[in-house]
């Protein structure tokens, strides 16, 4: 990186955290009790993009979560069993950086807050290269590193690590669950296509949807699915050439996603055609009732619209709501998720340590095959020899302005057993019994229809 390049950053950067930093210490500060007593804080690194076109849907609501989630923790505002102030009572101190740029600046990025910084943990990224990038570093730096957002299964197939954990699913479950919910509801289904970006994740995710539907339903057609460049904006040829299908698959997101739904309605392709999306969330929450009835709609696991009604859930979208003024997404879940289980981790090796703060190694002991709740529900570190999460996930369709027959997967029915390739897995053994256009019951369990924040009329 060059002087010029690292000089900026450091101007724009660094005076973020700094303020970010300020502003955590004071709200650990609250009770005069407390803060007198109070142990050394527990220094986070929180990637996420803060800038360029991956902000807005996924780095900015990423990182209102972290605020919100490490104010509260520290003020000891969020429900039990996270009551406790901080870590373990140790105020948190977050730094943030900006995940925007190649990969190389944030394999920069992560040896300045590991080495320069010294913090204690790291928590981030979106992207998946980033994640494939930073993942070595984790073990040979010896520190602590959660990453909240990526969705690649590669990290922990092929791999082990003894500091690295992932939090959230992989898209395989994304992918998996989206064909049962096809497979389930459109039971005559002959003809398939796809449009997504010419990317790693999104081609890995048509790449698993296009295996799990064939396993599902067999003889069923392909028609050429179709790429295009990441955020081009127009997708007219894609569009016509998908006409044919009765179902089109895509993980498209953010201002891609808007003009791929405006761009279909207009050519009403989606007259004959059921688009499904894979990351739709927060799709469907900015565009309202401009989503066209019968799309199909995932949020990457259970949040935002699908998550549960729990005291946690109802807690964090009540704080994030009133905080920002918009509907968490699935993100900011993400986020919050990955936070509870660092602070969950830390907590149950302090308590095996004496009720001192835990090692890094403790830590990282601590964290294998933990099970926690977040406010998507239960988290069960259970793959990648208890680093890598699964939860149950959840689809529904978009009906008049509602989300409509929203049905639940366990996570055994979406994803491989631990020391299993995704590949591999749904290729010979993926829904192996599952009867196609049988009973719903058979293969999920339905949850009652529920609009999103009563509907989602658009904004």
């Amino acid at each position: 990186m060059s002087t010029h390049i690292r000089s900026s950053l450091r101007r724009t950067v660094r005076p973020a955290l700094c303020a970010i930093s300020l502003a955590a210490a004071s709200a650990a500060a609250g009770s005069g009790a407390w803060a007198a007593q109070e142990p050394p804080p527990v220094t986070m690194g929180v990637v996420t993009f803060l800038s360029g076109p991956s902000a807005e849907p996924f780095g900015v609501p990423a990182r209102n979560a972290a605020e919100l989630m490490i104010r509260a923790l520290n003020a000891g505002e969020v429900p039990a069993p996270y009551d406790a102030r901080g870590f373990g009572g140790a105020p948190i101190v977050m730094k943030l950086v900006d995940e925007a740029g190649a990969t190389e600046r944030q394999v920069d990025e992560y040896r300045k807050l590991v080495e320069d910084d010294d913090v204690d943990m790291v928590v981030g990224y979106v992207s998946s290269a980033n994640c494939m990038a930073v993942a070595p570093l984790a073990d040979e730096l010896k520190r602590l590193t959660v990453l909240f957002g990526c969705g690649t299964p590669r990290i922990f197939e092929g791999a082990s690590y003894r500091y690295l954990f992932r939090t959230g699913a992989t898209t395989t479950m994304d992918s998996t669950a989206a064909a049962l919910y096809v497979a389930e509801t459109k039971p005559s289904l002959k003809k398939v296509s796809g449009i997504n970006p010419d990317y790693a994740w999104d081609q890995g995710s048509w790449s698993a949807f296009e295996a799990a539907i064939k396993r599902l339903v067999p003889g069923v057609q392909i028609i050429r699915p179709q790429t295009y460049e990441l955020l081009v904006g127009e997708y007219a040829p894609e569009l016509s050439i998908a006409r044919g299908a009765e179902v089109v698959h895509s993980s498209v997101w953010g201002s891609d996603a808007e003009a791929l739904i405006e761009q279909g309605i207009s050519r009403e392709l989606f007259r004959r055609s059921t688009l499904v999306m894979t990351a739709g969330g927060p799709t469907i929450t900015r565009l309202g009732t401009r989503v066209p009835d019968g799309t199909i709609v995932g949020a990457r696991g259970p949040f935002a619209m699908f998550a549960p009604d729990t005291g946690l859930h109802r807690w964090f979208h009540d704080a994030y709501r009133k905080r920002y003024l918009v509907e968490p997404s699935y993100p900011a879940y993400k986020m919050a998720q990955a936070i509870l289980g660092v602070k969950s981790a830390w907590e149950k090796a302090q308590a095996a340590n004496g009720h001192t703060r835990p090692s890094q190694e403790q830590t990282a002991t601590a964290f294998e095959h933990l099970s926690f709740e977040g406010p998507g529900g239960r988290v069960d570190m259970s793959r990648g020899k208890g680093h890598q999460a699964v939860q149950d996930t959840a689809y529904g369709t978009v009906r008049r302005g509602q989300l409509v027959d929203v049905r639940r997967y366990p996570a055994a029915l979406t994803t491989p057993p631990d020391g299993v390739g995704s590949e591999e897995w749904i290729r010979t053994r993926f829904a192996a019994t599952s009867p196609r256009g049988g009973d719903p019951e058979s293969l999920a369990t339905a949850i009652p229809n529920r609009g999103l924040a009563t509907s989602f009329s658009a904004r």
